[in-house]
């Protein structure tokens, strides 16, 4: 394969890294796109070409972009700001520009489940907004990868189960749930920016190894940290806010997580696929806890 140039924004984060390894590891060029130098320095060593820029600065994304074969982009999912939806916005619109004064004409957008729905998603809202966004470029071929919720969600449990020994969330017990480790996209998103066979607009979602309910997951991570016994306790929306509001989430943030839970619990936010050859990744729940959850719960 001839060596190809790409761009991964969010290179130092678990989908982007796992992509840039990926590209780097199949001799490819790769500008890792972040906002840390020193989070980018492991990936320098792999032989990426760091990029520092702010994802609301189109002018150093633009500059990241232009001579590139492919590009990743994503909206970061930063629960911290004040205003979440207008900071998706910001975010999203510079990306925009950017594409458009860089001349990239390959993209692989990291959106999710539900990406397609205009209301009632929460957090997923800005994601459908910057789809509408992307699709609206001139000549841009553009894959929308939506994944399903991500098995490192869970890693918020590890405080929870060390204060107080309990592992809960807002989902609804008897609801299965796809859920996705963050490598397994990363490894989606390099396969495409390898081949770069997209035409258009067009959508991927990725819905992990099986469905699992809340129940099943804290049954495997009871076993892993020698707590058999572990049950599943579910929040409601009112006790969910108030835990992220004392971990510092703002108000307008907390609103929309539940709004999220609350579109899934209730069946409107759901994959739009049936389960797939294509649409199912490697990576189990079993995996997932004993190779990330558990490390991270004995650190």
């Amino acid at each position: 394969m001839k060596k190809r140039v790409y761009a991964i924004m969010g290179a130092s984060g678990h989908i982007g890294s796992a992509a840039t390894r990926r590209l780097l590891e199949n001799g490819q060029a790769v500008r890792a796109i972040g906002r840390s130098p020193e989070k980018l320095k492991e990936l320098q060593a792999r032989g990426a070409e760091l990029y520092t820029a702010s994802f609301d600065d189109s002018e150093a994304l633009a500059q990241a972009f232009t001579g590139c074969d492919g590009i990743f982009t994503m909206i970061p999912p930063d629960m911290l700001q004040a205003d979440y939806r207008a900071f998706q916005n910001q975010v999203g619109e510079a990306i925009a520009r950017a594409i458009g004064e860089s001349g990239i004409r390959q993209v692989v957008n990291l959106s999710s489940v539900g990406g397609h729905l205009p209301a009632g998603t929460g957090v997923v809202l800005g994601l459908h907004f910057q789809e509408v966004r992307l699709n609206a470029l001139s000549g841009v071929n553009v894959v929308h990868l939506r994944p399903a919720t991500f098995m490192e969600n869970l890693l918020w449990q590890v405080d929870l189960l060390r204060s107080q020994g309990i592992f809960g969330e807002p989902y609804k017990p008897d609801l299965k749930i796809a859920m996705i480790a963050t490598q397994d996209i990363g490894q989606r998103v390099a396969d495409l920016l390898l081949s770069l066979d997209f035409n258009g607009s067009s959508t991927q979602e990725l819905l992990g190894q099986r469905d699992l309910t809340m129940p099943e997951v804290a049954s495997i991570v009871g076993q892993a940290i020698d707590k058999p016994d572990l049950t599943y306790v579910r929040f409601t929306y009112e006790d969910y806010g108030a835990a992220m509001a004392q971990m510092g989430i703002p108000q307008k943030s907390i609103e929309l997580l539940n709004e999220l839970y609350r579109g899934i619990n209730e069946g409107i936010l759901e994959p739009a696929e049936p389960r797939s050859k294509r649409n199912t990744t490697p990576t189990t729940i079993e995996e997932f806890v004993q190779t990330v959850f558990l490390p991270a719960y004995r650190a």
